[in-house]
């Protein structure tokens, strides 16, 4: 997500307290809200697919594959 989607984000949330939004604003907010939620679920998920889990056996386990394994059940 660009800085300045974060910074227009961080405008409306401070215009909010002090004089309240219009409704195109309130639907600017959420939908740049919801953006930045997906945003930020998509970065941690591909952070966790490229870890590796060592087990106390000495077994190393990529965590994607763990993943796939349990949304297979």
């Amino acid at each position: 997500m660009a800085d300045f989607n974060i910074d227009r984000i961080n405008e409306l949330y401070k215009k909010s307290k002090e004089v309240g939004l219009s409704p195109e604003e309130k639907e600017e907010q959420d939908r740049l809200r919801k953006a930045y939620v997906a945003s930020f679920r998509n970065n941690l998920r591909g952070q966790l697919d490229n870890m590796k889990i060592q087990h106390p056996d000495g077994s190393i386990e990529n965590v994607k594959d763990r993943r796939k394994d349990k949304d297979n059940e």
